[in-house]
């Protein structure tokens, strides 16, 4: 049968791939783990924050629950609350501006960049700007490494420190990419990313990490991962949470942080392929100098005039799934709607929603298939 009538479905991410890959290793990690019984800060909990301060070049890590704990937690620790404005982008998963608003401080939206689709400098000048004229006190900025690719760090962080911002860089999309030959884990004061299971780098469930250089951060963090708790569990010094990561998905971490490298890498490979492939027929991803990507998503621009609902339906009828982050931009949705946003506002993010569709993307993807997506994209933008 001709390759463009298949219609057995393509995976659009392949856990199930990788699962395989690592057979027995992830099965004896976990076992470890049953054996032991230390289901709650277990040693492959303290040895995977090592293995990723390693990584990435932070002095210390801190693992969690989740992405948005990760985030939570930060904020938590610094005290940020009513009266508070932070930054982030619009253009984003829920997640960011929701850890703000559950501390009683006001998120902030900015606009995002029509190349990148990371924060706007310009825009977040001018967010603060509306946040003083709003009466609220801008204490940070959350920028977000999109899609996998790193935000522009060094002019976040001299806006930042000319307003005397604290930078809590969101990248649950972005862990592994670089900027300037750097591993994000170490631009502003900490970093925040996920571990959930689609993700380049997750576990089997929820779970995340902080990391940061700053010693007295580190010890409110971990006061707030366990309830506030001071010196012992009965001498709580603050309000927290119940933000552990549990030493199953920590063992599960360590394994797959051994092939990381190796599947940033063929994720590339995939990216470059797609582009060379379809840059000619529709917005294919762009990284900014100095960046690399780990593609969380390979996001595309449709055309104008190219339904997108339609061009959806076509590819699924092929057998190719696609995705919509974000059919809606946070402004845009009802639990958001009330906050504000930065003077001028946010039509970037407002157009991306419109016209951005995601593709299969994942280390497994071999070249029949990329062929195979390739062909479905390109009937469906000729229909």
């Amino acid at each position: 049968m001709n390759q463009h009538l298949r219609t057995d479905p393509v995976p659009f991410i392949d856990v199930g791939a990788q699962r395989r890959r690592l057979g027995p290793a992830l099965d004896e990690a976990v076992g470890k783990v049953l054996n032991h019984c230390q289901f709650l800060g277990g040693p492959e909990v303290l040895a995977l924050e090592a293995e990723l301060a390693a990584y990435t070049g932070a002095r210390y890590v801190v693992t969690c629950s989740s992405g948005t704990d990760a985030l939570l937690m930060v904020l938590m620790a610094k005290g940020i609350g009513p009266g508070d404005a932070v930054l982030c982008p619009s253009f984003t998963f829920c997640a960011t501006g929701e850890a703000v608003a559950l501390t009683g401080a006001t998120p902030l939206f900015v606009d995002v960049d029509e190349v990148t689709f990371n924060i706007d400098i310009a825009s977040l000048k001018r967010g603060i700007g509306t946040a003083k004229k709003l009466g609220l006190k801008p204490r940070a900025v959350i920028p977000v490494d999109l899609f996998g690719q790193a935000a522009d760090h060094a002019a976040i962080a001299t806006v930042a420190a000319d307003e005397g911002l604290f930078v809590l860089d969101d990248a649950a999309q972005g862990f592994g990419a670089t900027y300037r030959g750097k591993r994000l884990g170490t631009f502003g004061l900490a970093t925040a990313t996920s571990f959930f299971p689609a993700k380049p780098l997750g576990c089997f469930g929820d779970g995340g990490a902080i990391f940061t250089d700053d010693a007295e951060l580190v010890d409110g963090l971990r006061s707030v991962r366990v309830h506030g708790q001071g010196g012992d569990k009965y001498d709580n010094i603050r309000l927290g949470l119940t933000a552990r990561l549990d030493t199953i998905q920590a063992a599960i971490l360590l394994q797959k942080l051994k092939i990381f490298d190796d599947e940033i890498a063929a994720r590339n490979r995939v990216a470059e392929r797609y582009s060379a492939a379809l840059g000619n027929l529709v917005t294919v991803p762009r990284l900014a100098e100095g960046c690399s990507s780990v593609w969380a998503q390979y996001t595309i621009r449709l055309p104008h005039g190219v339904d997108r609902d339609g061009f959806a339906a076509t590819l699924k009828a092929h057998g190719i799934p696609t995705a919509i982050y974000y059919a809606k931009s946070m402004h845009q949705q009802t639990a958001y709607r009330a906050f504000p946003t930065a003077d001028g506002g946010l039509p970037v993010c407002e157009r991306l929603s419109q016209d951005v569709i995601s593709l299969p993307m994942h280390a497994y993807l071999d070249e029949a298939t990329q062929d195979r997506v390739i062909e479905a994209v390109r009937g469906a933008v000729a229909r």
